[in-house]
């Protein structure tokens, strides 16, 4: 990557951190034996892999053992979902399952897998701005829902889901099954976007499995975790070697799980120091005619850790920026329940992969949403969820912040992307 290169796409992936390397070095080179190995050189390996799942066990309030170690969270994921459906297909018990229409394609690929199957899924609906329904989930219930997964927080517009409060409306529907000790639906969340910024205690939360990934934190590509809270029903889905108690066979990424362990490890550090604050957009600053609904301007405020309070305030700069510079332009997800580091854009008349290639000939990096779909002529399933047309949807911007975002990195988006849109719009005739 250049040095100039302004990057804005946070939510793709972030930098690894110097101290996550430095931990990850000894394990690329000196140390480099297998943890199986009953030799001193695969214990010392054993040995790290052993306090990197203890730092995740005392980040998450968890025993160690309920940490599993993947090659990523679509992987965590996928074991999640299989597994679990798997074990209770065992009992010759006729699944269903509650999700919502703006998961990652890394939990709606694999329900879209199980209906062919002939597992029933249901798809919640979301409101405008990207908010799941009580009521909804409650009616959605049936005696055999053995599975509910709700994101914590949305990639693409990063709309946060109230999870205590669903994992509250679980429990309160839960029912035994059959003679087993299992009491359906369980409950698990993708909260890769959240680790940053949220609670993450998963008692506290009262999730029953909850996904992370190591490059999203300032780790590894390569490693994610999945937390599996002890009696869950999981069957293995990559069988081999019998590692990580049987749940994810293949010789474990030493050095991956070491950085993810340092990766978390500096994250509980911040979440330990910090005070609570918050930060306000002000109505004043906003123009109502082309954002989103006055009425939800008056309470736009993001409750978080003080850490945040500096990248929330660079994201409100932008947004009011964007909103007062660029007539039509439209802020997708929650004015309110939304990460602290996330804005998404509608232009109308300007197409998405074109402002972003433009702003990349500039040196600035964002996306149009998910990294991971970015391939896909499809439009985004998230934004038509939230009721965007195709073509409102294939106009959308996602600039998301991070660490190491300056004040230089918001002006300098704000003076080129007005200029790329104008000419966008000129070309296309269709915006007056």
């Amino acid at each position: 990557m250049k040095k100039e290169m302004t990057y804005l796409d946070y939510a793709a992936t972030t930098p690894l951190d110097p101290k996550v390397l430095r931990a990850m070095m000894p394990f690329l080179t000196l140390d480099y034996g297998n943890p199986s190995s009953v030799h001193s050189a695969g214990q010392k390996a054993a040995e790290a892999v052993e306090k990197s799942r203890e730092k995740l066990a005392s980040f998450l309030n968890c025993s160690k053992e309920e940490v599993v170690f993947t090659g990523s969270a679509t992987e965590a994921n996928n074991l999640a979902i299989f597994g679990l459906v798997k074990k209770i297909q065992k009992l010759g018990f006729k699944s269903h399952i509650i999700t919502s229409e703006i998961e990652h394609h890394a939990v709606i690929e694999p329900f879209k897998i199980l209906e062919k199957q002939g597992v029933e899924v249901t798809y919640l609906p979301v409101d405008g701005e990207g908010r799941i329904s009580f009521s909804e989930m409650e009616k959605a219930m049936k005696e055999n829902t053995v599975l509910v997964s709700i994101m914590y927080a949305n990639n693409e517009v990063g709309t946060i889901q109230p999870i205590k409060e669903i994992s509250e409306l679980i429990k309160k529907n839960r029912k035994k099954l059959f003679s087993t000790d299992y009491q359906i639906p369980f409950f698990h969340t993708d909260a890769v976007q959240a680790v940053n910024y949220l609670d993450c205690d998963v008692n506290n939360l009262g999730v029953d499995l909850f996904t992370l990934s190591g490059h999203k934190i300032y780790g590894p590509k390569g490693v994610g975790a999945l937390y599996v809270r002890k009696g869950t029903p999981l069957e293995p889905i990559i069988l081999g070697g019998g590692q990580e108690s049987g749940l994810r066979s293949g010789t474990e990424n030493v050095a991956g799980i070491v950085g993810l362990g340092e990766a978390i490890s500096q994250i509980k550090r911040q979440k330990s120091r910090l005070r609570q604050g918050h930060s306000t957009l002000r109505v004043s600053d906003i123009r109502p005619e082309d954002s989103v609904p006055r009425d939800s301007m008056n309470s736009m405020s993001f409750g978080g850790r003080a850490k945040n309070k500096n990248l929330q305030r660079l994201r409100d700069k932008l947004i009011i920026g964007i909103i007062k510079t660029i007539p039509g332009a439209k802020l997708n997800g929650s004015a309110k329940d939304r990460l602290p580091n996330n804005a998404n854009f509608s232009f109308k008349g300007a197409e998405g992969e074109a402002m972003v290639i433009a702003l990349d000939q500039k040196g600035i990096a964002v996306s149009t949403g998910s990294a991971c779909s970015s391939k896909s002529l499809e439009p985004s399933h998230v934004l038509v969820a939230l009721g965007l047309s195709e073509e409102e949807a294939h106009t959308s911007l996602r600039v998301t912040l991070g660490r190491g975002t300056k004040e230089q990195d918001i002006i300098k988006i704000l003076k080129e992307l007005p200029i790329i849109v104008k000419k966008l719009r000129e070309i296309s005739g269709k915006f007056n």
